[in-house]
């Protein structure tokens, strides 16, 4: 588990605890989604429901993922 630096709203500077495949997929979403890696934290953070942005971060990921691999309805 590595600490990356992140930019919050374009101006609250933090870190977050992820593991490398995280933060790889962190930044494959934020391309996919054509949007920084901070607009995308940015996102999670204003929609969270985990006090830990660390965890809210690694739950979207799952649920992104779980999405685009789920059966079409």
């Amino acid at each position: 588990m590595k600490k990356f630096s992140v930019l919050i709203a374009g101006r609250h500077a933090t870190s977050i605890s992820l593991e490398d495949e995280f933060y790889a997929d962190l930044n494959l979403i934020a391309e996919q989604q054509n949007i920084s890696r901070n607009q995308l934290v940015t996102l999670i953070d204003q929609e969270r429901t985990v006090e830990n942005l660390s965890s809210a971060i690694r739950l979207y990921i799952l649920q992104y993922w779980k999405q685009r691999s789920a059966p079409p309805k």
